[in-house]
């Protein structure tokens, strides 16, 4: 909720999107989306979904496609972050939240493939803007070790910081 004041335009790509918690939300907003997941979803109208496995070594479903804004929020499969950085048009705002190393002491996911290195959002965007980036220990809405990035593409003086 933080930094989706920053997604001023679409369209946003909501990428493992689940049941569409963040598509919705910026479906709200009155911004064009696009979700897409691996399972079928009923997404309210307005939402554009696309049922695509994106770990089966399928081709990336939306090459040549430039997106305003891109989420991904607790999933993680590194052979997407070339396509990610990609698929981010001039402008636009990366927004990733994922679990990262030690979240095996609180439960799932435990399996170190699935679980982010210290500062590696930083490290595989580091070609973008950082606007907020934040690891560590949450405690809602569970326990948890995760890992924050956001992030724009383009000049630094686009990124507004809260009084």
């Amino acid at each position: 909720m933080r930094w989706a004041t920053l997604v001023e335009r679409g369209p946003l790509l909501d990428v493992a999107s689940g049941a569409g918690r963040h598509a919705r939300l910026f479906l709200e907003r009155g911004i064009e989306v696009v979700a897409v997941d691996r399972e079928p979803q009923t997404l309210p109208q307005g939402i554009r979904f696309v049922r695509a496995d994106l770990e089966d070594g399928s081709p990336w479903p939306f090459a040549g496609q430039r997106f305003a804004a891109i989420v991904v929020t607790n999933y993680l499969h590194r052979p997407l972050f070339p396509h990610l950085l990609g698929s981010l048009g001039e402008g636009g705002v990366l927004i990733y939240e994922t679990f990262m190393l030690g979240n095996e002491k609180f439960g799932r996911p435990s399996n170190p493939e699935f679980l982010l290195r210290p500062g590696e959002l930083l490290e595989a965007f580091g070609a973008l803007q950082a606007a907020g980036f934040e690891q560590g220990r949450v405690e809602r809405p569970k326990p948890a070790m995760i890992q924050r990035l956001c992030a724009l593409r383009g000049p630094a003086e686009r990124i507004r910081i809260p009084a």
